[in-house]
């Protein structure tokens, strides 16, 4: 256990130590960051709750609208805006999760695919006060706390999204480990024992949907606020395969898994675009036929195997 946590500290340090390391890779590394929050938000529903969903971008670029719209008519104050983006989303995920709890794997997929079309098509209607496919332009934020305004070269940008996503793992982190948590995942396994043993299952998924609907919509206000502009690709069902596609490289189930899966990705499309303009999604596209060949669980699934596999092989050496 002290191993496991040491790892974990050594990771977060690693993480804010790239505020001195690499000055001129903040933007890049803000973008991992709130990537990581929204696969995070993800893995609650999908690796915990056991809920497929390919929409979730409708809670990310609402969360994106919601601070947006506060900046453009006049309140950019960067926390507030991030708890008006939460709860627009908590709200709107648990309505939201009355009709995709109550339906099977394919009708959730259908149903969530369909409220990111929707979306996009109201964003680009209502463009007097979107922007349209033009995006929300004017947003003007207010220095963090009164004290820390947002520099060109993003060193507030990155400060700010790492003790918001360090935030927002702990709260996760305490909810998965808690009896509520453990509860999500027995209806994940197996819904019909839990109802049997008179667990309110319907009622728990509800919960947990909107909980990660409340987090991706502060994903996407982070993005909003660091980059003081949002469009309609924040919510297209892209968007939503994008953040799919990280959770699953780095692997579901483990809150770990999101930020992994961010920096993977990102560093190998920043890495792999710098090769190849024109091809760097074929590398990346290889990059993740691989890992889903050979790396079941995605990459922190490999590293939990490989560990397995080396303290069962001291087990049998022990006399």
């Amino acid at each position: 256990m002290k191993g496991h946590t040491l790892v974990e500290v050594v990771f977060w340090l690693a993480l804010a130590a790239c505020w001195w390391l690499f000055p001129l890779k903040l933007p890049l590394l803000t973008q991992i960051l709130i990537m990581g929050l929204f696969a995070m938000s993800l893995d609650l529903a999908l690796g915990h709750a056991g809920i497929l969903t390919v929409g979730h971008a409708a809670f990310f670029g609402t969360g994106a609208y919601v601070a947006g719209l506060l900046a453009v008519h006049g309140w950019g104050e960067p926390l507030t805006g991030l708890l008006a983006a939460a709860s627009v989303c908590l709200v709107f995920g648990y309505l939201m999760a009355f009709l995709v709890v109550r339906g099977s794997d394919l009708t959730r997929l259908m149903l969530t695919i369909a409220v990111c079309l929707l979306l996009v098509e109201a964003a680009l209607q209502f463009s007097a006060m979107t922007g349209g496919s033009d995006g929300l332009w004017g947003i003007q934020m207010w220095p963090v706390l009164g004290l820390f305004g947002f520099d060109l070269a993003g060193r507030t940008a990155f400060a700010y999204s790492f003790i918001v996503v360090l935030c927002l793992f702990l709260l996760l982190r305490r909810v998965v480990q808690s009896p509520f948590g453990l509860a999500l995942r027995g209806s994940r396994q197996n819904p019909k024992r839990m109802d049997a043993l008179g667990a309110p299952v319907a009622a728990r998924l509800r919960t947990a949907y909107a909980m990660s609907a409340g987090v991706a919509g502060v994903a996407g206000a982070l993005l909003t606020q660091t980059t003081q502009f949002v469009g309609v690709q924040t919510l297209t069902v892209e968007r939503s395969a994008e953040v799919l596609i990280v959770l699953v490289l780095g692997g579901a189930g483990h809150l770990y898994g999101g930020l992994v899966g961010a920096l993977l990705y990102w560093v190998a499309h920043d890495w792999f675009s710098g090769l190849s303009p024109q091809y760097w999604m074929l590398a990346v596209g290889t990059l993740l036929i691989v890992v889903a060949l050979f790396g079941g669980g995605g990459v922190l699934g490999v590293l939990r195997r490989m560990r397995a596999a080396v303290k069962a092989r001291g087990m049998e050496h022990k006399p």
